[in-house]
């Protein structure tokens, strides 16, 4: 049995919250035409999950929401870094 334990962050974001889970790694499945994932964070939207970023174990939490709302930002609101106008 696998001693992994799941992560759950609940994050509120221009008005919206936001529920990620982590889940463990999983093997390459060719039947499926899956490939080998490591340790990740999803987001749940609707009884789906839509992968995040790979799950580093010791990162302290404050950075794991900001990693989560930055990809909230540029996946969601499409907010890619600004450009200056020349």
């Amino acid at each position: 049995m696998s001693s992994y334990k799941f992560e759950q962050r609940r994050l509120v974001h221009r008005g919206r919250e936001f529920h990620f889970v982590s889940y463990d790694a999983h093997p390459a499945n060719e039947r499926r035409g899956e490939t080998a994932m490591p340790p990740m964070w999803y987001l749940m939207n609707e009884g789906k999950r839509r992968p995040v970023m790979e799950q580093v174990t010791g990162m302290p939490v404050e950075e794991i929401d900001r990693a989560l709302l930055q990809w909230v930002d540029l996946e969601i609101y499409g907010a890619g870094p600004r450009r200056a106008v020349q």
